[in-house]
């Protein structure tokens, strides 16, 4: 039997840092909606991370990147999450 997962959309907004520039970007993300009912916050701040990597690579990096602010639904603040967030690394090396 598969399972649906049931997503819903989060608004996220960023206010970044990079190459001597402030700039905002806000967009719909979904997230899984039992993840977010068990922790909105964490749910949230990973989706922006991912989101901060694509803006990232797409733009190249900059010595001087950093993330200045992160909300969510309009005034929640993520920022010290997201900032906690790290890559999860798939190691399924034999040794």
């Amino acid at each position: 039997m598969v399972t649906e997962v049931i997503k819903m959309n989060i608004i996220i907004k960023l206010n970044l840092h990079a190459k001597d520039n402030n700039f905002l970007q806000s967009g719909s993300f979904p997230v899984a909606n039992s993840e977010f009912k068990k922790d909105p916050d964490w749910t949230a701040a990973i989706a922006a991370y991912e989101w901060i990597q694509q803006i990232q690579s797409e733009h190249g990096s900059s010595i001087d990147f950093r993330i200045d602010k992160v909300v969510y639904h309009g005034d929640i603040d993520i920022t010290e999450l997201v900032k906690k967030v790290k890559p999860i690394i798939q190691d399924d090396l034999p040794f």
